[in-house]
C-alpha cells in the first residue's frame, strides 16, 4: 500500500495521531529529503523500523519503480519536507505508477500552507486558483496571463524574491488589489497580513525570512455583474450552444455561480 501523508508545516502539534501511527509502523518511508525525515521522528519521539528512500525532483523517476514494487506487499508512506505531497512537492510521479499498477492508495490529510493562507486571507475561497511557484523568469508575462482571472489566486514565494513579486503584481494587477500574505504559518514567528497590493509591497519592500504564501484576489470588474453575463450567454445561445453549456462557459469567465446564472437565464427571452 502507499500511503501518502501530510506532515507538520512547523507546529509539531499538527501532527496527526495517524500520521504518528503510519510512520512507526511503516516498511519504508518515500521522502523529499531523506534528512528531514528522520529529523521529523526524533522530533515526534518516534521509533520505527522503516527504511528511508529518497523521492525528490533528482530521483523521484529514477526511484518509482523501486519503490512502487515494494508498496505492492509493504506499507509505503510517502513525505514531503513539509505539507501534503505533490502540493509543489515531488512524489506524483510516484502515485500515478502506482495507481496504473493498482497498487492500494490512501490519503492521511494535515496541514497545507496554500490552504491554510487561504482561510485566513479574507478573500473568497469558493473559487480558486492554486499557482504553486512564481517562475523566476518572464514573471511580467506571467502574472499578465492572470491578469483578468476572477479566481482568488494562491501562490507560493521565496522570501527573497517577495519584495520584488509584491510590485510587479501591484503593477500588473493594479494596486488596490486585494491581497493577503501570510509568513511562517504556524510557526513562532508567524505572520498574516491583510491590504492592497500597493500597501503589501511597502510593507515588505525590506528583507524578509520564512516561507511565504501570498493570497491575491480575483480580477474585479465582470464578478457579480449578471446583467453583462446574461448577454453574454444569449450571444452563445444564438449560435446553438445549449443552455447549460453557456452558463457553465460564461461563468467560469465572469466569476459568477453557474447555478445563479442558469436561473437568472431562465427569466430571459432567449431559448
Amino acid at each position: 500500500m502507499l500511503i501518502v501523508a501530510a506532515t507538520p508545516i512547523g507546529n509539531l502539534g499538527d501532527a496527526s495521531p495517524r500520521l504518528r501511527e503510519a510512520l512507526a509502523s511503516a516498511d519504508i518511508i518515500a521522502a523529499e529529503d531523506t534528512r528531514v525525515a528522520k529529523s521529523l521522528i526524533r522530533a515526534l519521539d518516534l521509533t520505527t523500523h522503516a527504511r528511508f528512500i529518497s523521492a525528490n525532483e533528482h530521483s523521484e523517476s529514477s526511484g518509482v519503480d523501486e519503490i512502487v514494487s515494494q508498496a505492492i506487499a509493504s506499507s509505503v508512506v510517502l513525505i514531503s519536507d513539509a505539507g501534503m505531497p505533490l502540493v509543489s512537492d515531488p512524489g506524483y510521479l510516484l502515485v500515478s505508477a502506482a495507481r496504473v499498477r493498482n497498487i492500494p492508495i490512501t490519503v492521511i490529510p494535515g496541514p497545507s500552507s496554500g490552504l491554510s493562507a487561504l482561510a485566513v486571507s479574507g478573500l473568497p475561497t469558493d473559487r480558486f486558483i492554486h499557482e504553486g511557484f512564481i517562475p523566476k523568469k518572464g514573471r511580467t508575462g506571467y502574472f499578465e496571463s492572470l491578469a483578468t482571472e476572477p479566481r482568488t489566486l494562491v501562490f507560493f514565494e521565496s522570501p527573497h524574491r517577495l519584495a520584488q513579486s509584491l510590485k510587479d503584481m501591484a503593477q500588473v494587477f493594479g494596486g488596490d488589489r486585494a491581497a493577503c500574505v501570510a509568513r511562517e504559518i504556524t510557526k513562532m514567528f508567524e505572520e498574516i497580513a491583510w491590504g492592497t497590493l500597493r500597501e503589501l509591497a511597502e510593507r515588505f519592500s525590506g528583507l524578509v525570512k520564512g516561507e511565504i504564501v501570498v493570497v491575491v484576489g480575483g480580477a474585479p470588474g465582470r464578478s457579480g455583474d449578471v446583467g453583462g453575463a446574461l448577454d453574454a450567454v444569449r450571444a452563445l445561445m444564438s449560435e446553438g450552444v445549449k443552455r447549460s453549456e453557456a452558463c457553465a462557459s460564461v461563468a467560469k469567465e465572469w466569476g459568477i455561480p453557474k447555478g445563479e446564472l442558469y436561473r437568472a437565464s431562465l427569466g430571459g427571452d432567449a431559448e
